[in-house]
């Protein structure tokens, strides 16, 4: 009963949102619009390529390397470092890349969602940073740096688990592997970051409008006492 009412609920929204977008068809539009330029001259330029790069060297075994060095298992340790790089959701894409290729187990990679949630330091720095101001916006990334690095080392313990194999992997395939992996990541952030724009640009222009009503009636009213 719980589950239908609440695809009944979800369904009746989505209806009421179509209507709205159908009544403000030129609002709607223009918000697109706006949301689109966004993320493509502020969010996919510094997100796409991260996330091919770190596609190919988790590929030909980074993680080896890293873990050769420091004689320990430092798939989490990686995890954290391209995270902090890239922003989210590299770190679920990276978390599961991870355990595609056996470097961590289901239970780590859960654990590696926990201390990956990042936003570009780019994008804070330069989009939140010409809103909010630079120092501001520094404090920001230092303040979600120090919160995900404390939780990094509540769960950094990690199993040694299976080598990944960089036998005969060819690059012009890992390469299209990765693009498309990618894109497919930029292509969710993107819907998803349009329909909530679009629900909150209605919700906002409702408020707005609501707000100017009920100011415009409590002039009316206070006019009518006077007289």
């Amino acid at each position: 009963m719980k589950k239908t009412s609440k695809s009944i609920l979800i369904l009746v929204n989505l209806c009421l949102l179509l209507i709205l977008c159908f009544i403000n068809s030129n609002y709607i539009i223009k918000n697109i619009i706006d949301c689109s330029m966004l993320f493509l001259t502020k969010l996919f330029p510094v997100s796409f390529l991260f996330y091919i790069i770190s596609s190919l060297i988790i590929s030909y075994g980074i993680i080896d390397i890293i873990s050769f060095i420091t004689s320990t298992n430092s798939s989490k340790l990686y995890l954290l470092i391209i995270s902090m790089i890239s922003g989210f959701p590299s770190g679920a894409k990276n978390a599961k890349e991870l355990y595609d290729n056996k470097y961590l187990s289901l239970e780590e990679a859960n654990e590696g969602l926990i201390f990956t949630h990042f936003p570009n330091p780019l994008f804070i720095v330069g989009t939140v940073g010409s809103i909010l101001g630079s120092k501001l916006a520094i404090k920001i990334l230092i303040s979600i740096f120090s919160s995900n690095i404390i939780l990094f080392f509540i769960y950094r313990k990690t199993t040694n688990n299976i080598k990944n194999s960089i036998n005969n992997k060819y690059f012009s395939l890992e390469l299209s592997k990765a693009i498309n992996n990618s894109f497919q990541i930029m292509i969710i952030v993107y819907g998803t970051s349009l329909f909530f724009y679009i629900i909150s640009s209605i919700i906002t222009k409702y408020i707005f409008l609501n707000s100017y009503l009920y100011v415009f009636i409590c002039g009316i009213f206070d006019l009518t006492k006077g007289i």
